[in-house]
């Protein structure tokens, strides 16, 4: 079975805790990791490739590796280095995502891609636009995600609410979808399945406690003001 049929109708855990918070350490995230596999997660995301690298040693499930970095002069974050394509799929990364937009960056994004298929991995596009959809696919990516819809000047909106329309309208393309993005209930990450998309992705509201600790505590509190 090919990763992708491994992920086909499935979930992806999004196992990034807050960066700095008392969560962020490579053995809570495997420990994550784990009991989302336990829990019935088909795949997880994963930042950073000493976490990918525990990680794979913990589980079987497709892993989708990125790196985060805040570099001068660009706004791209998820895998802006060649290097780091190289760092995450000797990592054990079988899917590596990269920032799939149209915004300056540091590495040119054929090259990243080249690095990530060169390694025998799969290359995933996180995108914002259908022109990010439709770039990705001629550049050679295998996964198209939604990821950074309403994260971009272009996209941003203020809006809670995931891009159902960008699912849709990447699903008319012959490419795999990942919905990503603002999916923080089991209503709409079944949704996205209705709207076109191949697997989901979902993060803050399986494994950052401190997002899902202020939802809660914020509802109780406005019930009494």
């Amino acid at each position: 079975m090919t990763i992708l049929q491994k992920l086909k109708g499935g979930l992806v855990a999004s196992c990034q805790p807050v960066t700095g918070g008392p969560m962020d350490c490579t053995d809570i995230i495997v420990a994550m990791a784990c009991a989302a596999v336990n829990g019935g997660a088909d795949g997880l995301r994963v930042e950073g490739a000493d976490n990918v690298r525990a990680v794979r040693a913990a589980v079987p499930v497709p892993i989708i590796g990125i790196v985060k970095r805040d570099l001068p002069d660009t706004l791209v974050r998820i895998t802006p280095l060649v290097s780091d394509a190289v760092d995450l799929v000797r990592a054990g990364a079988d899917i590596v995502a990269y920032d799939g937009t149209d915004r300056p960056a540091i590495d040119a994004r054929p090259d990243i891609i080249a690095a990530i298929i060169g390694g025998g991995a799969l290359a995933m596009a996180d995108c914002s636009t259908l022109g990010d959809v439709k770039a990705a696919i001629a550049a050679g990516a295998a996964i198209v995600g939604t990821t950074l819809s309403g994260y971009t000047d272009e996209t941003m909106t203020g809006s809670i609410a995931p891009d159902l329309d960008l699912v849709t309208a990447a699903s008319k393309f012959d490419t795999f979808v990942m919905a990503e993005g603002r999916y923080n209930a089991p209503d709409l990450a079944q949704q996205a399945i209705r709207a076109g998309a191949d697997c989901v992705t979902v993060g803050s509201a399986i494994t950052r406690v401190e997002h899902i600790t202020q939802w809660f505590a914020s509802a109780v509190r406005g019930a009494t003001t």
